[in-house]
């Protein structure tokens, strides 16, 4: 560039104004140059290379501030030159030379500038200041002549206008400030480097006009701060710039985008006094039109950081994953298949694993057909009582008939059924034992004392004897020993009372309603009850063995009994007050009377019926014609007679005949059938139930044919009739399907 042989001139030792002569046509360049200044249009890519040129040689160590000054200064000097040129715009060898001086550093006030043939002037202050106010049109000359004056400290080192060759290879230049083909030095204008320039610009007059309003006093000074350092991967943005190509066409287009749309960031400082702001000079002539400016390349997408180094799983799954598809109804129906298809499948196995490990319901035997039978013939008629009320049932089959209004009345000693009972219950006996010894107390004795003065029903018995369970329960069945019923409820309960609550407690268990227990003995008229109750607890009792052994003695030998008084009850001997025993086939059960009372008696026999043995069991109370015990004892024997009579058989069931099945409890069934016939007893118009029941066995879940499983019954108590069932065919056990399908 030829502004470098003012600089040359200067390095030399010869004054700046020497620099004028070296040509009109220099003058007239200068001249032009500030012109286009003065109109806003100086030839930003020429300053930008200057000041870059300058700034990329490594050589500038002067202090930032001398250089800034010294930049002031030279604008100053432009300043000058520009006001001659509103005097006198024709001459423009007056204007070179101002330039010329300005770029010397030499003042008009006379004061040298600082020296620039050491090529340390500062060219980003410089820089800064001609971009310190874009809006002012005469501050562009500013940086121009700033510009240019760096320029010429930069190429008169050569002192020939053109930086030596070994300088060209140090640092790149752009096409844009190469010399033209006439050789006149004149930089290309560049579009992208212009925008480049103007954009710098303008963030620079943004960044002053901030700093302005914060009060700074130097912009020049904020604008020679020290860049922030760049990140570690950016590129210098100086270096960009020069690399911009003079020419975009000449250039491949296979340059790096971010090196065609880099910009330049002035330096500043932000702690410097901002500059006096430049005044803009008039223009002398009406600006030249220019032509527009090309359209700005469009920025590249900011370079994205290189994202830090992702787990493998994260990599895979970038690398596997795929958006899923859309959403529709038949996508949802298979998806929801897919997820509940396996987990039903697993509830079914479970389901079946379940249902066929579990454990068999136990079988069961169920009558077919009919479960009952009904004799023929009319109902038979008996001989009752005319008076009070009786009772006749066939224990097992039912009721043959009844006589009188079941309402309660005293029953005398049946009373002592209840205690005998009860004591058997609580304390059993095995058949054949006679049971602990139980001591006589003095109540007791006192008893037998009294009652042998009141002509009560007593046995001998002293204090400090012992008497045993059986022999105890003798007496008090027997010949109905009242003292010795009292003395076995203190032994059975403690108390008399106590074992009288007992008493009363088992009657309603026995369903005995119309009864009430006052006493064990039975002599105080307070305790009644109905031939229908004491019918039912006969039938109780005679279940005990014990108790129908001793109930169908005739008599038993007593060991407390002295045997030396002339009465009943002092002798060894003791005889069984119902005369009907062992007649008839009787089997007891027991006489009651008083005198309000009148004759009772509860009896019970035996009648054998085909093949079975059958229990008559009745009762006659309130019996008042006397004498009382004989007149019950009579309309009892004939009432026990015309039972037996009536009662008879009758095949109900045929061997071979399907009585029933095995219900396995899943549905399956297997028949059984009788093994004999099944001849029921009863009377005409009876009719007897049939019970199918397995005899207290278990039955098995499978079993060959012909096997018996149960029995089939007809009756019940001690008359029941039983006979043999067996399985018509083999019983297998349940299906697959059926333990499947079970629910319970």
């Amino acid at each position: 560039m030829r502004l470098g042989a003012a600089a040359a001139g200067k390095a030399g030792g010869t004054p700046a104004s020497a620099s004028a002569k070296t040509g009109d046509d220099e003058g007239a360049r200068a001249s032009a140059e500030a012109d286009g200044a003065a109109d806003g249009k100086a030839d930003q890519p020429t300053a930008v290379f200057s000041t870059l040129k300058t700034g990329t040689t490594g050589d500038d160590k002067a202090d930032r501030d001398t250089a800034a000054s010294a930049a002031s200064k030279a604008g100053d000097a432009g300043d000058a030159g520009d006001a001659g040129d509103d005097e006198d715009a024709g001459d423009d060898e007056d204007a070179g030379t101002a330039e010329t001086d300005a770029a010397s550093g030499t003042a008009d006030d006379g004061k040298a500038a600082a020296p620039s043939g050491d090529n340390k002037a500062d060219q980003p202050t410089a820089t800064g200041v001609g971009a310190a106010d874009d809006d002012e049109a005469g501050q562009a000359t500013a940086p121009a002549d700033a510009m240019k004056s760096g320029a010429a400290g930069a190429t008169g080192a050569t002192g020939a206008g053109k930086a030596p060759e070994g300088e060209a290879k140090s640092g790149p230049r752009p096409a844009s400030c190469e010399s033209g083909a006439d050789g006149d030095g004149k930089p290309k204008e560049d579009a992208r480097l212009n925008d480049a320039v103007a954009a710098s610009a303008a963030e620079a007059e943004a960044e002053d006009d901030s700093d302005s309003k914060a009060g700074s006093a130097d912009q020049a000074t904020q604008l020679i701060k020290a860049p922030k350092p760049a990140p570690a991967d950016s590129v210098d943005q100086p270096t960009r710039l020069i690399k911009a190509p003079a020419n975009p066409d000449s250039k491949s287009k296979s340059e790096s985008e971010s090196e065609r749309t880099s910009q330049f960031i002035p330096l500043k400082k932000d702690d410097a006094p901002a500059p006096k702001p430049l005044k803009a000079p008039k223009p002398a002539a009406k600006p030249k039109a220019t032509p527009p400016a090309p359209p700005k390349p469009a920025e590249a997408p900011p370079a994205e950081s290189p994202a830090g180094p992702q787990a493998p799983l994260d990599l895979l799954a970038q690398l596997t994953n795929t958006p899923p598809p859309p959403e529709t109804s038949v996508r949802t129906a298979v998806r929801r298949v897919k997820i509940w298809t396996p987990l039903v499948a697993l509830l079914g196995i479970i389901f079946v694993v379940v249902q066929v490990m579990r454990p068999l319901p136990a079988p069961e035997l169920a009558i077919v057909g009919k479960s009952s039978s009904v004799f023929q013939g009319g109902t038979p008629s008996l001989p009752w009582p005319t008076e009070g009320q009786a009772v006749v049932d066939v224990d097992g089959l039912g009721r043959v008939g009844s006589y009188g209004e079941m309402k309660r009345l005293p029953i005398g000693s049946v009373a002592k059924v209840m205690t005998s009972y009860i004591i058997l219950r609580d304390h059993p006996l095995k058949k054949g034992a006679n049971g602990p010894l139980i001591d006589v107390d003095q109540k007791a004795e006192d008893d037998f004392t009294n009652g042998v003065r009141e002509k009560e029903s007593v046995v001998e018995v002293h204090k400090g004897q012992k008497i045993s369970e059986k022999e105890a329960l003798q007496a008090v069945m027997l010949p109905s020993a009242n003292n010795v019923a009292r003395l076995l409820a203190r032994w059975g309960a403690g108390t008399e009372e106590a074992f009288i609550k007992k008493m009363n407690d088992t009657a309603k268990e026995l369903g005995m309603t119309n009864t009430t227990y006052t006493d064990a003995s039975g002599l105080v008229e307070s305790t009644v009850s109905t031939a229908e109750d004491q019918v039912k607890l006969g039938k109780k009792a005679m279940q005990d063995p014990v108790f129908r052994e001793i109930s169908k003695a005739t008599e038993y030998h007593s060991t407390t009994a002295s045997g030396r008084g002339s009465g009943v009850e002092y002798q060894k001997t003791q005889r069984n007050f119902n005369k009907l025993v062992p007649m008839y086939g009787v089997v007891g059960i027991k006489t009651g009377s008083t005198t309000k009372a009148g004759g009772n008696l509860l009896f019970a026999a035996e009648k054998k019926v085909g093949g079975s043995t059958q229990l008559i069991i009745g009762a006659v109370f309130g019996q008042h014609k006397s004498p009382i015990i004989v007149t019950a004892t009579d309309y009892s024997k004939q009432l026990i007679l015309t039972a037996g009579r009536a009662l008879t058989t009758s095949t109900v069931v045929r061997k071979g005949d399907v009585v029933g099945h095995v219900d396995d409890g899943l549905g399956g069934t297997t028949p059984v059938v009788a093994t004999k016939d099944l001849t029921a007893v009863g009377w005409p118009g009876l009719k007897v139930d049939l019970k199918l029941t397995a005899g207290g066995k278990t039955l098995p879940h499978t079993a060959k044919a012909g096997t018996q499983v149960g029995e089939l019954t007809a009756g019940g108590g001690m008359g029941e009739v039983k006979v043999p069932v067996t399985l018509q065919k083999d019983l297998a056990e349940p299906t697959f399907g059926a333990k499947l399908t079970r629910v319970s």
